[in-house]
């Protein structure tokens, strides 16, 4: 690059920089009118400038800037690499999908075998396993810490058929990873950590996301950090799944080459595999039915501005966690509150925990309630939040068996659509009672007290 594309190029960040920070200007709250998302992209003039300058190199499939988010993920993470994918639903699919290679030899998932889940939730943490030709084994959630209730684990297993376990944390909230993780290693199972709405969290001061085979993120604007569509499969430790993922991801190929690059193996025109003939090349050799799932690298440039804030935005979802809840603290006899998994009790000091229980940090994705009164009620304060003009949103799918598509399911294939254990007495109460406003980074005291002063008044009257 010469002097003057140096310039102009310095120019134009400049530019871009100016404008975006003007457009980002402080606006001025008016309760009642000015709308508070539940959540929503959270950034500044770096993010764009990064975009800006990832345009003007014109590289668009991802490359450097995607090598070096991945990197630099996997760092924050503590996991051996990342892999980038085009959204978290498509992380989910890719986790599952690459347990099923052929080239993990005995434990590889065959058709018809079980994974265990959990019943309310995200429905794109269970549609890969159906979209895999496996079957989904649901067991139920605790409806106070949204996490599975790991004493029907034991039950839900059975030898010879469950072969994974996939749970999220839900709402920032990490599941017992004690208890998952130790059943996984007595049985031998696969472990995926869903973490897309945890991004932040930790276990025992460890990073969710750490702690199974595989984990998986999204990066779609209300999460913890955005690339605008994008998610990541996280390799906790073995380096071939590293492998597999990638090329699920890419087309179902064997071959390793990042785009625009040739013969990384430097054996290019050697190999022999399938019934091809000696020598195919390798770019055309496919070990799995894929697809194409690949961010642009100009996200990855969004997404490396976005890591480097993540510990600021981690903060600020926890300050507005405790600040709705000290709000809202006289209220438990009509509304229950979450409580990480090993917690005891709540109060303005911070979380007490059961005796040798495990201490979480929860980054929060929502501020979740369960209004003990019923559905009803709770759909009253979701229409009184909506008439305030605050964000709100029920858990997800809720209690998934009851929507239509695994209604429809169960009608077409049976039983051998999936298995229940218990009777989600959990998951329906999620269902028919939970509702949760935002904690994301971009809302402020202000906001925050008018928040709960409208589910106060919804709930009181007063």
């Amino acid at each position: 690059m010469n002097n003057s594309e140096a310039e102009l190029r310095a120019e134009i960040l400049a530019k871009t920089r100016e404008l975006v920070t003007r457009r980002l200007a402080t606006s001025i709250f008016v309760p009642g009118s000015t709308v508070v998302p539940y959540a929503g992209r959270v950034y500044d003039a770096e993010e764009v400038a990064a975009a800006v300058e990832s345009v003007l190199d014109f590289w668009l499939t991802l490359g450097p800037e995607g090598d070096a988010f991945e990197r630099e993920l996997a760092a924050k993470l503590g996991v051996r690499s990342s892999v980038l994918t085009n959204s978290g639903s498509s992380a989910n699919l890719l986790a599952i999908a690459a347990l099923t290679s052929h080239k993990l030899g005995e434990r590889r998932l065959r058709p018809g075998d079980e994974v265990i889940t959990v019943a309310a939730g995200f429905p794109t943490t269970v549609a890969p396993i159906i979209q895999c030709d496996l079957t989904p084994v649901f067991i139920d959630v605790d409806p106070i810490t949204l996490g599975p209730r790991v004493d029907q684990l034991e039950e839900a297993y059975v030898p010879g058929k469950t072969k994974a376990l996939i749970f999220a944390h839900a709402l920032g909230n990490p599941f017992d990873l004690d208890a998952v993780a130790s059943f996984c290693r007595e049985k031998g199972l696969w472990l995926i950590e869903d973490n897309c709405d945890s991004l932040g969290s930790t276990w025992g001061g460890k990073p969710t996301g750490s702690f199974g085979d595989l984990s998986t993120q999204s990066f779609y604007p209300p999460h913890h950090i955005t690339m605008g569509e994008g998610g990541a499969v996280n390799i906790v430790r073995d380096p071939k799944l590293r492998v597999i993922v990638e090329s699920f991801r890419d087309w179902g190929r064997d071959c390793w080459c990042p785009s625009g690059k040739d013969n990384t193996c430097k054996r290019r025109f050697e190999w022999k595999l399938g019934d091809l003939p000696a020598g195919y090349d390798h770019k055309y050799i496919y070990s799995h039915l894929g697809w194409n799932l690949k961010p642009l690298d100009v996200q990855a440039a969004i997404g490396r501005q976005q890591l480097k804030k993540l510990d600021r935005f981690t903060a600020a979802r926890r300050a507005n966690w405790h600040r709705l809840r000290t709000a809202l603290a006289d209220l438990e006899d009509r509304l229950d509150f979450m409580l990480p998994a090993h917690a005891t009790g709540w109060s303005p000091a911070g979380f007490t925990w059961k005796p040798g229980g495990t201490p979480s940090d929860p980054s929060w994705f929502g501020f979740m309630m369960l209004v003990k009164a019923g559905p009803a009620a709770r759909t009253a304060l979701a229409r009184a939040l909506d008439a305030a003009k605050i964000g709100n949103r029920m858990f997800f799918g809720g209690n998934l068996v009851r929507q239509p598509a695994f209604v429809h399911l169960r009608e077409e294939r049976g039983s051998a659509a999936f298995r229940v254990v218990s009777d989600l007495a959990g998951a329906d109460r999620v269902m028919n009672e939970a509702l949760f406003v935002g904690t994301y980074p971009g809302l402020d005291e202000q906001r925050i007290d008018y928040v709960a002063a409208v589910i106060r008044n919804a709930i009181t009257g007063t």
